[in-house]
């Protein structure tokens, strides 16, 4: 492996059990006090799936050490930050079809990943100068972290393991980077295209939601529904875009009306100009909403279009899921894999719909991804901090 442009660069993080210690000792942090680990999430703020899963990590890590959360882009210049964040949603929103040809043809060449890779090693000082010297563990939840915190793990530059938490059902080659230590993923079969894709260590884990989604919570539709003001009586389909409200939502709104056998409650998340250009809409339009857990347990089914985040709260839940309309790029990828292993009910047309709806919405349950029966992240942090420099072990290039 070349080393960084300028010559050697200073190393952040001590691994605990290189300094033959125990995790916690001989640490004595003014924020956290005796003995607190000091661990550093790093996210992205884009949408709002990435963000969510490093918040609810740090709370679960929050009485075992002191846990950092860091934007991805505060180690890029700030105005590469907004390009890349508005780029993004320009075209998921208006250029669907540009994002799905960089899709397609990333999953197919690996050469705009590695370019992608080598173009943010200028990016490593500024990356550097937010890693605390006392750092244990780093932990990402975006694939663009893996990409920079990889590399600088490979060349020793990052002296503590790498987790990434994979936030997708389907893994892209972008997730993929020498250096990283071990994947998360939520599902065996997201499991098997990671190997497939050169990882070597992957885990199958708990998806990071709060267990307030999960099916064993404690539930009254009723209250839920009065928390809303959804009617009592009907069957209640919930529409779920993503916080971006991203994707055809007015139209899959329209198509579940015209189904006939549930009202539709539209979440636009922080889409104002969706939900204006919604306000005539005869069913139960929301803004930004809050409390999505007592959300869920309001209605009766979930039709979502991207497979991220309110679909692995969904189907944590027990709720039927129907994937209609995804939006480009992975949200189609998602679609796929989710059919495949019966999670989600994949509609591809509106003739279909109707049927779909009135068949899920009669059903007892539907599905689960396991929530609280596997693994739990916080677990597989600890026992990467136990195992120290022991995961150092030769990585691909």
């Amino acid at each position: 492996m070349k080393p960084w442009p300028g010559g050697r660069s200073p190393r952040a993080g001590t691994s605990p059990a290189a300094a033959g210690t125990s995790p916690a000792a001989g640490r004595d942090d003014p924020d956290g006090g005796p003995g607190q680990l000091r661990i550093l999430v790093v996210s992205a703020d884009i949408g709002a799936g990435h963000d969510a899963a490093a918040a609810e990590l740090a709370a679960r890590l929050a009485g075992d050490g002191v846990v950092e959360q860091l934007n991805f882009f505060a180690a890029l210049p700030r105005p590469l930050h907004r390009l890349v964040r508005e780029g993004y949603r320009t075209m998921l929103q208006r250029f669907p079809w540009s994002y799905d040809a960089l899709f397609r043809f990333t999953d197919r060449s690996s050469l705009m990943v590695r370019a992608f890779r080598a173009a943010l090693r200028a990016a490593v000082p500024r990356m550097l100068s937010r890693i605390s010297a006392d750092t244990c563990l780093v932990v990402t939840t975006h694939p663009f972290a893996n990409q920079l915190l990889g590399p600088m793990r490979g060349t020793g530059q990052l002296t503590v393991p790498v987790l990434s938490y994979v936030t997708d059902f389907v893994v892209h080659p972008i997730w993929i980077s020498p250096g990283v230590d071990t994947y998360c993923v939520v599902h065996d079969g997201t499991q098997r295209q990671a190997a497939a894709r050169g990882a070597a260590d992957v885990r199958v884990v708990n998806p990071l939601i709060s267990a307030e989604f999960a099916a064993s919570a404690t539930a009254c539709q009723r209250t839920a529904r009065a928390r809303f003001g959804l009617p009592e009586q009907e069957r209640l389909a919930l529409i779920v875009a993503g916080s971006w409200g991203v994707g055809d939502v007015a139209r899959t709104a329209r198509d579940v009306l015209a189904a006939g056998c549930v009202t539709p409650v539209v979440a636009c998340g922080r889409n104002v100009r969706l939900r204006q250009r919604l306000r005539t809409f005869p069913g139960h339009v929301l803004g930004w909403v809050e409390d999505m857990p007592t959300l869920m347990r309001a209605v009766d089914v979930v039709v979502e279009n991207a497979g991220g985040l309110t679909c692995q709260q969904s189907l944590a839940g027990g709720l039927p899921t129907v994937t209609y309309r995804p939006i480009s790029g992975h949200g189609r990828a998602n679609a796929q894999l989710l059919a495949e292993a019966g999670l989600t009910t994949h509609v591809t047309s509106a003739a279909e719909l109707g049927p779909a709806l009135t068949k899920l919405t009669g059903v007892a349950g539907s599905p689960a991804l396991p929530v609280g029966s596997a693994t739990d992240m916080a677990s597989v942090v600890s026992e990467v901090v136990r195992s120290g420099n022991r995961l150092d072990r030769k990585r691909p290039v």
